[in-house]
């Protein structure tokens, strides 16, 4: 199946609010309404529920209770809100799909997510749309097992999920993979170009022209996801480190492996948008 016609199939394709799509719009536009997008977050139970959970959480430490999508906005402001919102549109927006382990998917693209933000600031870079890309670059998978499911059961056959050759080889089935179905999605979905160009760097950043860092940043988030997923000793790390696309960023396996912070300290409260 070519990428056109799974973009046909309508059980492909998630759904997300319509305020998470104006979110995400807003990346690019400086004069967004702040006051018209809380309306619309609190009029969206679900996500507006979702979103107080997580500013309650203990990953942003709130001194006192946060009661309304007001107070979100005022005490955590409307960046961070915007980030939240997005990731609990996002995570919703798929349910059971066959050869697809939901839990762990969601667990290793919130760590790429949290990894991506950390190492995005400490590099002065965007870390929110660090965070987000994070979170939806492996989005693609969802897509191509909602869309072709027994194609993609072949392929599961032969390398997990979890695998780091899982790109090359859905590129040998199929003529593209997950990272370019996670691009197109984000283009289809009308994201910032920054997204689409992020998300299709994430895969092989040192084959895009120009070289993306954001892309290049979470690429390294993922592959440092997977070493958890996959319980790799540190040998086996330092082993399947990728040192060309570090040394693009100014990062090297060691200072990584030292200063980043736990995954419990990274996503303490966050698990909220993925269980």
């Amino acid at each position: 199946m070519n990428l056109d016609a799974l973009f046909q199939q309508p059980q492909a394709l998630p759904t997300i609010p319509k305020v998470v799509q104006e979110l995400i719009q807003s990346f690019n536009n400086e004069d967004v309404s702040v006051g018209e997008i809380t309306r619309r977050i609190s009029a969206d139970q679900v996500l507006s529920a979702r979103l107080l959970r997580l500013a309650n959480s203990a990953y942003y430490h709130v001194s006192r209770t946060v009661a309304t999508v007001d107070d979100a906005i005022t005490m955590l402001g409307f960046i961070n809100v915007r980030t939240l919102v997005i990731g609990a549109g996002l995570t919703g927006g798929f349910k059971a799909l066959p050869g697809m382990d939901l839990k762990q998917f969601w667990r290793h693209s919130l760590h790429t997510a949290v990894a991506a933000k950390h190492l995005s600031r400490a590099l002065e870079l965007n870390a929110e749309l660090g965070f987000t890309v994070g979170l939806m670059h492996a989005i693609g998978q969802l897509v191509m097992h909602a869309g072709m499911p027994q194609d993609m059961l072949q392929v599961d056959r032969t390398v997990n999920t979890m695998d780091p050759r899982r790109v090359a080889r859905e590129r040998q089935s199929f003529g593209y993979s997950y990272v370019e179905v996670g691009a197109e999605l984000s283009r289809r979905w009308k994201f910032p170009q920054e997204f689409s160009a992020a998300i299709a760097a994430s895969g092989e950043p040192l084959e895009c022209n120009p070289f993306d860092p954001v892309g290049a940043v979470v690429h390294i988030a993922a592959w440092r996801s997977r070493a958890e997923e996959n319980h790799l000793n540190a040998e086996e790390i330092e082993v399947s480190w990728p040192a060309e696309v570090g040394a693009r960023v100014g990062l090297g396996v060691n200072a990584l492996l030292q200063d980043l912070p736990s995954w419990a300290d990274l996503s303490a409260g966050m698990e909220e948008l993925i269980s």
